[in-house]
């Protein structure tokens, strides 16, 4: 929360602050995440306007989450930048409701977690790597590839459960130039 009256409400008038905070819950989305109470250095640049109160912020937040490739644990960081207009009229607000992308200030307080929130989430890495070059997993035996090694391979006889499947066609003999009805060439 931030405590607009420091600004004041004429129109040019600004206040800078930066702060240390604890990450809000559910800062995540599948394989990514901002640990909860996680330390998030946010800094502010309040100003006010006509309308209300300017937000010019900046954050930073440590990222935790799986390496899409192979699950490994991964972390890094992520950076945002965020702007928004806070209005003063609570006449508005209560016209606007629930449902509007409006922003408005509720008496003198201003709180960002929402802003910070949409920034910080729509910034998380939807495909976290551990490394860029991740080979992944072997699609046979789930193995980490970056484990196993440049040999790693399966020559082993497939499995005797599925070696009827092996028998069928699937269309293999109209690839080659044969007709799939009376097995001459078309």
């Amino acid at each position: 929360m931030f405590d607009t009256r420091t600004p004041g409400r004429q129109p040019g008038s600004a206040r800078s602050d930066t702060r240390i905070v604890p990450a809000p819950a559910d800062l995540r989305v599948a394989l990514a995440c901002v640990p909860t109470g996680a330390d998030v250095k946010l800094t502010v640049l309040l100003e006010a306007v006509s309308e209300g109160v300017l937000v010019t912020g900046e954050a930073s937040a440590p990222v935790t989450g799986e390496c899409a490739r192979c699950l490994e644990p991964t972390a890094s960081s992520v950076d945002v930048a965020f702007r928004e207009l806070y209005e003063h009229d609570d006449a508005r607000y209560e016209e606007a409701g629930d449902d509007s992308d409006r922003r408005f200030l509720r008496g003198d307080l201003l709180d960002l977690e929402p802003a910070f929130r949409d920034a910080v989430v729509l910034a998380l890495p939807l495909a976290p790597l551990c490394r860029p070059d991740c080979a992944g997993l072997c699609a046979e035996c789930g193995v980490r590839l970056a484990d196993a090694g440049p040999g790693h391979d399966h020559d082993s006889a497939p499995d005797p459960r599925w070696a009827r499947l092996r028998e069928l066609d699937m269309g293999r003999e109209r690839r080659n130039g044969a007709s799939a009805v009376d097995g001459q060439e078309a």
